[in-house]
């Protein structure tokens, strides 16, 4: 009898893991991990209280914006970072990813326990993004998950153990995280309709429209529309998440019945079950 229970035990976890192959759960980082203002502009606060930001830097930003403004606004943000030039990497050994929102830290988790890979797809740079996977992992680690963190965001040139302030190869915004996605689903061998995908802006649209469950967490009024003209989950991610206990706490029961109900149509939605 106890070898049939055990038997039965290790089919289904068998089972349970092929379900749960070739299934990834892509995050956008700025706005939908962490709250704003991104990573990349607190770096860059931190480096003009250092005052390792020269002044030609910013002239050298100026520059490279006028050649970038005939490709569109978003080149300017995303791929110039000549801001960074002749920076030393190592200026980001020593800078702390910011916390994460708890709701994001227990989605992430979700995940992780059920073997989905995670991915964080991200226009910020690299460094900063891997630095915020680290913190990521460290979180599921206190949770008694072991789950590695991939990286997929903007790559600076270096040379003399400096950044050029030039990205290698796509700024990662828009259109490009859908084929960095694309990319890494054909090596990881994934079903991208069974995969998860998470953003909080317009610029994520593309990203969110190449898998079967997306969802727009803290949305822009613009992916905010779009989620509801396409029937996509929306999911709000808060770190005043004692004030919003509280306020759901003095709600009239029929109110907070409704609540929950909604937010279970909306995490339905998202693929998100117990």
């Amino acid at each position: 009898m106890k070898e049939r229970e055990e038997v039965k035990e290790v089919q289904e976890v068998n089972e349970a893991e092929e379900e749960n192959a070739g299934v990834a759960a892509f995050f956008d980082l700025d706005g939908t991990l962490i709250s704003l203002p991104s990573l990349e502009m607190r770096f860059l606060s931190l480096l003009r209280y250092r005052r390792v930001v020269r002044t030609r830097n910013y002239f050298a930003w100026i520059v490279e914006a006028l050649r970038l403004l005939p490709r569109g606004i978003n080149q300017i943000l995303y791929a110039n970072k000549m801001y960074l030039r002749g920076i030393s990497a190592d200026e980001a050994n020593s800078w702390r990813a910011p916390s994460f929102f708890p709701e994001a830290i227990e989605r992430v988790a979700w995940h992780a326990e059920r073997g989905h890979l995670l991915v964080i797809v991200s226009g910020t740079l690299e460094t900063l993004a891997i630095r915020a996977a680290r913190a990521m992992e460290a979180e599921l680690e206190a949770r008694g998950l072991k789950s590695g963190i991939r990286v997929c965001a903007a790559r600076l040139e270096g040379k003399n153990e400096a950044w050029t302030g030039r990205i290698l190869g796509e700024a990662m915004f828009g259109e490009a995280k859908a084929r960095a996605i694309r990319r890494f689903a054909a090596t990881e061998d994934l079903d991208l309709q069974r995969c998860f995908a998470y953003g909080d802006s317009a610029n994520d649209k593309w990203m969110l429209e190449i898998v079967g469950k997306p969802a727009a967490v803290n949305p822009t009024s613009d992916l905010a529309r779009i989620a509801r003209r396409n029937e996509w989950a929306v999911l709000q991610w808060r770190k005043e998440k004692a004030f919003t206990q509280r306020t759901q706490s003095s709600q009239s029961p029929q109110r907070k019945n409704e609540s929950d109900e909604t937010l279970q149509v909306m995490r339905a939605k998202a693929g998100f079950r117990a």
